[in-house]
């Protein structure tokens, strides 16, 4: 386990990142032009980053990255 200190600005850094990416991906699995194959990738990907994103940001912030599947699952622990 790694730990590291981030000062406020730099968390509100990382949120906006990582929800900037997440709506990227967000489009792409969206898209009707990208293959299965390609869309569990970013499905994963995805996961990674909502993960990512339940360490910096409040839980009202990561129940609007919830996708349907995950939010059966996460919600208990967010709240």
């Amino acid at each position: 386990m790694l730990g590291v200190l981030f000062h406020n600005k730099e968390v509100l850094e990382l949120q906006y990142l990582i929800k900037k990416e997440m709506d990227d991906l967000l489009d792409d699995l969206n898209d009707e032009h990208v293959g299965n194959t390609v869309k569990r990738v970013l499905e994963e990907r995805y996961s990674i980053l909502f993960d990512l994103l339940r360490r910096f940001a409040p839980g009202e912030e990561c129940m609007h990255y919830m996708r349907l599947q995950k939010q059966k699952r996460h919600s208990k622990e967010i709240n």
